[in-house]
Protein backbone atom coordinates (compact mmCIF):
# COMPACT_ATOMS: atom_id res chain seq x y z
CA UNK A 1 0.00 0.00 0.00
CA UNK A 2 1.41 3.57 -1.09
CA UNK A 3 2.48 5.58 1.76
CA UNK A 4 0.15 8.64 0.32
CA UNK A 5 -3.06 7.05 0.46
CA UNK A 6 -5.46 8.52 2.78
CA UNK A 7 -6.29 7.10 5.63
CA UNK A 8 -8.43 7.92 8.60
CA UNK A 9 -7.89 7.32 12.69
CA UNK A 10 -11.21 5.62 13.23
CA UNK A 11 -11.55 1.84 14.12
CA UNK A 12 -14.02 -0.40 15.19
CA UNK A 13 -12.50 -0.77 18.80
CA UNK A 14 -12.20 3.01 19.32
CA UNK A 15 -14.76 4.63 17.68
CA UNK A 16 -17.96 2.40 17.79
CA UNK A 17 -20.14 2.26 20.52
CA UNK A 18 -22.08 -0.90 21.71
CA UNK A 19 -25.74 -0.65 20.42
CA UNK A 20 -27.98 -0.03 23.48
CA UNK A 21 -31.17 -1.43 21.94
CA UNK A 22 -30.98 -4.30 19.87
CA UNK A 23 -33.39 -5.80 17.37
CA UNK A 24 -33.65 -9.75 18.08
CA UNK A 25 -31.40 -11.85 15.73
CA UNK A 26 -34.36 -13.47 13.89
CA UNK A 27 -35.34 -9.58 13.00
CA UNK A 28 -31.90 -8.97 12.06
CA UNK A 29 -31.45 -11.97 9.72
CA UNK A 30 -34.54 -10.80 7.90
CA UNK A 31 -33.11 -7.78 7.06
CA UNK A 32 -29.97 -9.12 5.90
CA UNK A 33 -31.82 -11.24 3.61
CA UNK A 34 -33.66 -8.43 2.29
CA UNK A 35 -30.91 -6.67 1.58
CA UNK A 36 -28.47 -9.20 -0.05
CA UNK A 37 -31.78 -10.22 -2.27
CA UNK A 38 -31.98 -6.55 -3.22
CA UNK A 39 -28.30 -5.66 -3.92
CA UNK A 40 -28.49 -8.54 -6.05
CA UNK A 41 -31.06 -7.94 -8.19
CA UNK A 42 -29.28 -4.07 -8.38
CA UNK A 43 -25.79 -6.08 -9.35
CA UNK A 44 -27.66 -8.10 -12.22
CA UNK A 45 -29.85 -5.10 -13.50
CA UNK A 46 -26.58 -2.70 -13.29
CA UNK A 47 -26.02 -2.47 -17.01
CA UNK A 48 -29.04 -1.93 -17.54
CA UNK A 49 -29.24 1.88 -14.92
CA UNK A 50 -28.39 4.27 -17.95
CA UNK A 51 -31.90 3.04 -19.48
CA UNK A 52 -34.20 2.79 -15.90
CA UNK A 53 -36.23 5.94 -14.95
CA UNK A 54 -34.29 7.88 -12.26
CA UNK A 55 -37.18 7.42 -10.03
CA UNK A 56 -36.71 3.54 -9.95
CA UNK A 57 -33.04 4.11 -9.20
CA UNK A 58 -34.02 6.10 -6.05
CA UNK A 59 -36.66 4.22 -5.25
CA UNK A 60 -34.23 0.81 -5.39
CA UNK A 61 -31.45 2.99 -3.29
CA UNK A 62 -34.16 3.54 -0.14
CA UNK A 63 -35.42 0.68 -0.22
CA UNK A 64 -32.18 -1.04 0.06
CA UNK A 65 -31.14 1.15 3.02
CA UNK A 66 -35.16 0.77 4.40
CA UNK A 67 -34.64 -2.73 4.10
CA UNK A 68 -31.32 -3.16 6.60
CA UNK A 69 -33.65 -1.17 9.37
CA UNK A 70 -32.35 2.36 8.97
CA UNK A 71 -35.20 5.55 8.32
CA UNK A 72 -34.10 8.09 5.52
CA UNK A 73 -34.59 11.40 5.89
CA UNK A 74 -33.25 13.85 2.57
CA UNK A 75 -33.38 17.26 3.44
CA UNK A 76 -32.58 20.56 1.65
CA UNK A 77 -31.73 21.79 -1.95
CA UNK A 78 -32.92 20.08 -4.93
CA UNK A 79 -30.33 18.46 -6.72
CA UNK A 80 -29.73 19.76 -10.41
CA UNK A 81 -30.74 17.70 -12.97
CA UNK A 82 -30.16 17.55 -16.73
CA UNK A 83 -26.31 18.26 -16.48
CA UNK A 84 -23.32 16.66 -15.44
CA UNK A 85 -22.87 16.76 -11.85
CA UNK A 86 -19.94 16.20 -9.42
CA UNK A 87 -21.69 14.81 -6.08
CA UNK A 88 -19.60 15.10 -3.11
CA UNK A 89 -20.37 13.89 0.20
CA UNK A 90 -18.84 12.33 3.76
CA UNK A 91 -17.89 8.60 4.08
CA UNK A 92 -19.41 6.73 7.20
CA UNK A 93 -20.74 3.92 5.77
CA UNK A 94 -21.87 1.37 3.31
CA UNK A 95 -25.28 3.00 3.07
CA UNK A 96 -23.81 5.81 2.02
CA UNK A 97 -23.64 4.73 -1.48
CA UNK A 98 -26.93 3.92 -2.12
CA UNK A 99 -27.55 7.49 -0.06
CA UNK A 100 -26.45 9.24 -2.54
CA UNK A 101 -28.04 7.44 -5.21
CA UNK A 102 -31.22 8.27 -3.56
CA UNK A 103 -30.42 11.66 -4.03
CA UNK A 104 -29.28 11.51 -7.58
CA UNK A 105 -28.15 8.63 -9.35
CA UNK A 106 -25.14 8.50 -10.45
CA UNK A 107 -21.78 6.80 -11.66
CA UNK A 108 -19.91 5.56 -9.04
CA UNK A 109 -16.27 6.43 -8.35
CA UNK A 110 -15.02 3.33 -6.86
CA UNK A 111 -11.47 1.45 -5.69
CA UNK A 112 -9.96 -0.63 -8.99
CA UNK A 113 -9.85 -3.96 -6.33
CA UNK A 114 -13.51 -4.18 -6.79
CA UNK A 115 -13.11 -4.79 -10.62
CA UNK A 116 -10.95 -8.10 -9.75
CA UNK A 117 -14.13 -9.59 -7.98
CA UNK A 118 -15.53 -12.79 -9.38
CA UNK A 119 -18.86 -11.72 -11.55
CA UNK A 120 -19.72 -8.88 -9.58
CA UNK A 121 -17.00 -7.11 -10.78
CA UNK A 122 -17.55 -7.36 -14.33
CA UNK A 123 -21.46 -6.74 -13.59
CA UNK A 124 -20.76 -3.64 -11.46
CA UNK A 125 -17.83 -2.23 -14.34
CA UNK A 126 -21.07 -2.61 -16.97
CA UNK A 127 -23.13 -0.82 -14.56
CA UNK A 128 -21.07 2.26 -15.53
CA UNK A 129 -19.06 2.70 -12.47
CA UNK A 130 -15.58 4.54 -12.27
CA UNK A 131 -12.25 2.76 -10.97
CA UNK A 132 -9.52 4.41 -9.27
CA UNK A 133 -6.35 2.45 -8.43
CA UNK A 134 -5.21 4.00 -5.36
CA UNK A 135 -1.79 2.37 -5.11
CA UNK A 136 -0.64 3.82 -8.64
CA UNK A 137 -0.39 8.23 -8.49
CA UNK A 138 0.66 8.35 -11.76
CA UNK A 139 -2.86 6.71 -13.04
CA UNK A 140 -4.61 9.51 -10.79
CA UNK A 141 -4.90 12.36 -14.13
CA UNK A 142 -6.11 9.47 -16.29
CA UNK A 143 -8.61 8.82 -13.65
CA UNK A 144 -9.55 12.63 -13.78
CA UNK A 145 -9.90 12.99 -17.63
CA UNK A 146 -12.62 10.02 -17.43
CA UNK A 147 -14.89 11.78 -14.47
CA UNK A 148 -14.16 14.98 -17.13
CA UNK A 149 -15.58 13.07 -19.89
CA UNK A 150 -18.34 11.49 -17.80
CA UNK A 151 -19.61 15.12 -16.45
CA UNK A 152 -19.16 16.47 -19.77
CA UNK A 153 -21.74 14.10 -21.20
CA UNK A 154 -24.31 15.09 -18.77
CA UNK A 155 -23.94 12.36 -16.20
CA UNK A 156 -23.78 12.65 -12.57
CA UNK A 157 -20.42 10.78 -11.15
CA UNK A 158 -20.98 10.69 -7.01
CA UNK A 159 -17.14 10.69 -4.89
CA UNK A 160 -16.43 10.78 -1.30
CA UNK A 161 -13.60 13.16 -1.30
CA UNK A 162 -12.16 12.29 1.78
CA UNK A 163 -11.13 8.69 0.68
CA UNK A 164 -11.72 6.71 3.52
CA UNK A 165 -14.26 5.81 6.33
CA UNK A 166 -14.33 8.47 9.46
CA UNK A 167 -16.40 7.44 12.30
CA UNK A 168 -19.32 9.86 11.81
CA UNK A 169 -18.28 12.07 15.23
CA UNK A 170 -14.80 13.71 13.11
CA UNK A 171 -14.09 14.34 9.16
CA UNK A 172 -11.72 14.31 7.03
CA UNK A 173 -10.83 17.17 4.88
CA UNK A 174 -11.52 16.88 1.02
CA UNK A 175 -8.70 15.65 -1.18
CA UNK A 176 -8.80 18.28 -4.52
CA UNK A 177 -7.87 15.90 -7.14
CA UNK A 178 -11.40 15.06 -8.57
CA UNK A 179 -12.71 18.55 -8.26
CA UNK A 180 -10.51 19.32 -11.37
CA UNK A 181 -12.32 17.08 -13.04
CA UNK A 182 -15.94 19.97 -12.43
CA UNK A 183 -13.70 22.43 -13.37
CA UNK A 184 -12.32 21.15 -16.75
CA UNK A 185 -16.27 20.11 -17.68
CA UNK A 186 -17.36 23.42 -16.11
CA UNK A 187 -20.20 21.89 -14.26
CA UNK A 188 -21.63 22.24 -11.05
CA UNK A 189 -20.69 20.10 -7.45
CA UNK A 190 -23.10 19.24 -5.38
CA UNK A 191 -22.22 18.76 -1.86
CA UNK A 192 -24.28 16.50 0.73
CA UNK A 193 -24.17 16.10 3.99
CA UNK A 194 -24.32 12.78 5.78
CA UNK A 195 -25.38 11.70 9.34
CA UNK A 196 -26.72 8.33 11.61
CA UNK A 197 -28.48 9.15 14.27
CA UNK A 198 -29.62 6.65 17.03
CA UNK A 199 -33.31 6.19 18.29
CA UNK A 200 -32.54 9.35 20.78
CA UNK A 201 -31.12 11.68 18.03
CA UNK A 202 -28.14 11.60 19.02
CA UNK A 203 -25.16 11.26 16.75
CA UNK A 204 -24.75 7.45 16.41
CA UNK A 205 -21.48 4.72 15.13
CA UNK A 206 -23.84 1.96 14.74
CA UNK A 207 -23.36 2.13 10.73
CA UNK A 208 -19.76 3.04 10.94
CA UNK A 209 -17.68 0.94 8.39
CA UNK A 210 -13.94 2.25 9.41
CA UNK A 211 -10.71 1.03 9.87
CA UNK A 212 -10.04 -3.30 9.99
CA UNK A 213 -13.93 -3.47 10.56
CA UNK A 214 -15.02 -6.83 8.35
CA UNK A 215 -18.03 -5.99 6.23
CA UNK A 216 -20.19 -8.91 7.45
CA UNK A 217 -19.96 -7.64 10.82
CA UNK A 218 -20.88 -3.77 9.56
CA UNK A 219 -23.45 -6.07 7.92
CA UNK A 220 -24.87 -7.17 11.24
CA UNK A 221 -24.24 -4.27 13.24
CA UNK A 222 -26.73 -2.50 11.24
CA UNK A 223 -29.05 -4.86 10.77
CA UNK A 224 -29.26 -5.60 14.67
CA UNK A 225 -29.78 -2.06 15.63
CA UNK A 226 -33.06 -0.50 16.53
CA UNK A 227 -34.14 3.21 15.61
CA UNK A 228 -31.35 3.89 13.53
CA UNK A 229 -31.92 7.14 11.28
CA UNK A 230 -29.74 8.37 8.65
CA UNK A 231 -29.62 12.45 7.92
CA UNK A 232 -29.23 12.88 4.18
CA UNK A 233 -28.72 16.94 3.45
CA UNK A 234 -28.47 18.16 0.07
CA UNK A 235 -26.56 21.10 0.56
CA UNK A 236 -26.71 24.61 -2.13
CA UNK A 237 -24.66 23.51 -5.29
CA UNK A 238 -21.28 25.42 -5.71
CA UNK A 239 -20.99 27.22 -9.71
CA UNK A 240 -17.81 26.04 -11.48
CA UNK A 241 -16.73 29.63 -11.87
CA UNK A 242 -17.30 30.86 -8.30
CA UNK A 243 -14.06 29.32 -7.19
CA UNK A 244 -10.34 29.62 -9.27
CA UNK A 245 -8.33 26.39 -8.63
CA UNK A 246 -9.29 22.17 -7.05
CA UNK A 247 -7.90 23.58 -3.96
CA UNK A 248 -10.23 26.43 -3.05
CA UNK A 249 -13.12 24.62 -5.02
CA UNK A 250 -12.27 21.07 -2.25
CA UNK A 251 -12.19 23.69 0.76
CA UNK A 252 -15.76 25.57 0.05
CA UNK A 253 -17.20 22.00 -0.70
CA UNK A 254 -15.71 20.42 2.36
CA UNK A 255 -16.37 23.61 4.80
CA UNK A 256 -20.26 22.96 3.52
CA UNK A 257 -20.26 19.66 4.58
CA UNK A 258 -18.73 20.16 7.71
CA UNK A 259 -21.09 23.14 8.30
CA UNK A 260 -18.18 25.73 8.57
CA UNK A 261 -19.70 28.24 6.33
CA UNK A 262 -17.24 30.52 7.59
CA UNK A 263 -14.24 28.45 6.44
CA UNK A 264 -14.92 29.21 2.42
CA UNK A 265 -13.03 30.76 0.35
CA UNK A 266 -13.86 33.92 -1.21
CA UNK A 267 -12.00 35.22 -4.28
CA UNK A 268 -11.83 39.67 -3.80
CA UNK A 269 -10.72 41.71 -6.54
CA UNK A 270 -6.95 41.73 -6.95
CA UNK A 271 -5.08 44.85 -6.01
CA UNK A 272 -3.21 46.11 -8.70
CA UNK A 273 0.52 47.26 -7.96
CA UNK A 274 0.81 51.16 -9.25
CA UNK A 275 -2.43 51.69 -6.62
CA UNK A 276 -0.66 51.77 -3.68
CA UNK A 277 3.24 53.74 -2.83
CA UNK A 278 4.91 50.91 -0.34
CA UNK A 279 4.06 47.75 1.12
CA UNK A 280 2.33 49.19 4.32
CA UNK A 281 -0.20 50.37 2.59
CA UNK A 282 -0.33 47.52 0.43
CA UNK A 283 -0.65 44.93 3.43
CA UNK A 284 -3.26 47.20 4.91
CA UNK A 285 -5.25 47.43 1.36
CA UNK A 286 -5.52 43.30 1.06
CA UNK A 287 -6.48 42.81 4.84
CA UNK A 288 -9.04 45.08 4.72
CA UNK A 289 -10.82 43.57 1.94
CA UNK A 290 -10.50 39.93 3.59
CA UNK A 291 -11.91 41.09 6.56
CA UNK A 292 -14.32 42.92 4.66
CA UNK A 293 -13.55 46.07 6.04
CA UNK A 294 -13.71 48.62 2.80
CA UNK A 295 -13.73 51.76 4.75
CA UNK A 296 -10.48 50.55 6.20
CA UNK A 297 -8.29 50.89 3.11
CA UNK A 298 -6.30 53.75 2.36
CA UNK A 299 -6.70 55.85 -0.69
CA UNK A 300 -3.40 57.88 -1.40
CA UNK A 301 -4.62 61.50 -1.90
CA UNK A 302 -3.07 63.97 -4.25
CA UNK A 303 -0.12 66.39 -2.49
CA UNK A 304 -0.25 69.50 -1.62
CA UNK A 305 2.73 71.17 -3.18
CA UNK A 306 4.95 73.08 -0.71
CA UNK A 307 4.81 76.59 -1.99
CA UNK A 308 1.10 77.07 -1.51
CA UNK A 309 0.97 77.13 2.08
CA UNK A 310 3.03 79.88 4.02
CA UNK A 311 4.08 77.47 7.22
CA UNK A 312 4.26 74.31 8.43
CA UNK A 313 1.01 74.70 10.57
CA UNK A 314 -1.37 75.43 7.47
CA UNK A 315 -0.88 71.95 4.96
CA UNK A 316 -1.14 69.93 8.88
CA UNK A 317 -4.84 71.76 9.42
CA UNK A 318 -5.52 71.12 5.30
CA UNK A 319 -5.18 67.47 5.62
CA UNK A 320 -7.44 67.63 9.03
CA UNK A 321 -9.88 69.67 7.41
CA UNK A 322 -9.77 67.05 4.17
CA UNK A 323 -10.03 64.13 6.37
CA UNK A 324 -12.91 65.58 8.56
CA UNK A 325 -14.61 66.68 5.12
CA UNK A 326 -14.71 62.77 4.16
CA UNK A 327 -11.95 63.32 1.18
CA UNK A 328 -10.28 60.35 2.95
CA UNK A 329 -12.59 58.49 4.15
CA UNK A 330 -14.12 55.19 2.68
CA UNK A 331 -17.51 53.70 2.89
CA UNK A 332 -16.84 52.46 6.59
CA UNK A 333 -15.42 55.73 8.10
CA UNK A 334 -12.57 57.92 8.27
CA UNK A 335 -9.08 56.41 8.00
CA UNK A 336 -6.39 59.67 8.35
CA UNK A 337 -6.50 61.16 12.39
CA UNK A 338 -6.40 65.45 12.65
Amino acid sequence: MSVWLPSAPCTPRACVAPTASRATALRAALRLTAVVVLVLAGVVLAPMSGRLPARTVRWWSRTVVRASGVRVRITGATAPTGTGLLLVANHISWLDIPLLAAVRPARMLAKAEIRRWPVAGTLVARGGVLFIDRDRLRALPATVARIADALRAGQAVAVFPEGSTWCGRAQGHFRRAVFQAALDARVPVQPVRIRYRDRDGAAGTAAAFVGDDPLLTSLWRVASTRGLVAEVEVLPALAPDTHPDRGTLATAAGARVRGEAGAEIEVFPALAPGGHPDRGTLATAAGARVRGEAGAEIEVMPALAPGGHPDRRVPVEDVGATARAGVIRGGGGAVGAT
